[in-house]
């Protein structure tokens, strides 16, 4: 069984792979302060849990958190015997990155992008909503040609509540209707219905640069959230990310 890692700003994806069925699947809080004992101790945890302890034998890591990579290798390896590979230069993905600086590219979106290209029709366009919300688009030869970056939506509110005196923290959730008559659908119309809305302006510009349309992928913890309020048609693909560790594993191993 393959054990995927995938290294957020916020959030810690654990997948366990056997074969190509992702069978187990959690959540860490990324702890950039934590020590390869405590995440030992966690992984330990989550693997006994799930019942497939001893039973691993080959990991692969990405992470747009570098300070984490050592420390989660070192317990990858003492928890399963395992040495993970990490998703970085001198990794084989089949990938083409035609932007400025090929190594300037997270490894969150590249695995995302490999992933995308192996089960979707190209061009795509993949929205990723994390702690940031990117958009990365790949055009009909294959090759990843650029991206968007912007605050991701939960960022956005808790900047909002914490420089405001009056503007609450909100469960994300979309509004009755986009004209909000109190605060909190006010908030929610702006988060939700904001984000779908930029969502659905840049996948217009995006194919007007293209030049066709484009496969429309959202992947992250608020897609189904989002997906919900957007006017295009858009595939829902939540372990978009896992699966892309999975192919990159099978292409180096």
């Amino acid at each position: 069984m393959l054990l995927a890692i995938d290294v957020g700003n916020t959030n810690i994806v654990l997948g366990v792979l056997d074969g190509d069925k992702i069978i187990h699947k959690g959540r860490l809080h990324t702890n950039i302060n934590a020590t390869s004992d405590e995440y030992s101790i966690k992984l330990d945890t989550f693997l006994k849990l799930r019942g497939v302890y001893g039973k691993i034998d080959g990991a692969i890591i990405s992470s747009v958190v570098p300070p984490l990579i050592r420390p989660l290798r070192k317990a990858v390896k003492f928890v399963t015997g395992q040495d993970a590979l990490v998703v970085g230069p001198g990794i084989k993905t089949g990938l083409s990155i035609k932007i400025d600086d090929p190594s300037q590219l997270g490894a969150d979106m590249v695995v995302g992008a490999v992933a995308a290209k192996e089960k979707f029709p190209c061009p795509i366009i993949i929205f990723d909503l994390g702690t940031a919300t990117t958009g990365s688009v790949i055009d009909k030869n294959g090759d990843f040609i650029g991206a968007v970056i912007t605050s991701g939506v939960k960022t956005s509110l808790t900047a909002l509540a914490s420089g405001t005196a009056l503007l609450p923290l909100i469960e994300i959730s979309a509004p009755k209707k986009v004209i909000g008559t109190n605060s909190i659908d006010s908030l929610r119309s702006g988060a939700v219905i904001g984000t779908a809305a930029m969502i659905d302006g840049f996948i217009d510009r995006f194919e007007e640069e293209l030049g066709e349309k484009a496969t429309v992928i959202i992947t992250g913890g608020l897609g189904s959230q989002i997906i919900k309020n957007c006017r295009h048609d858009i595939i829902l693909s939540h372990n978009l990310l896992l699966d892309g560790l999975k192919i990159i594993y099978d292409k180096n191993k």
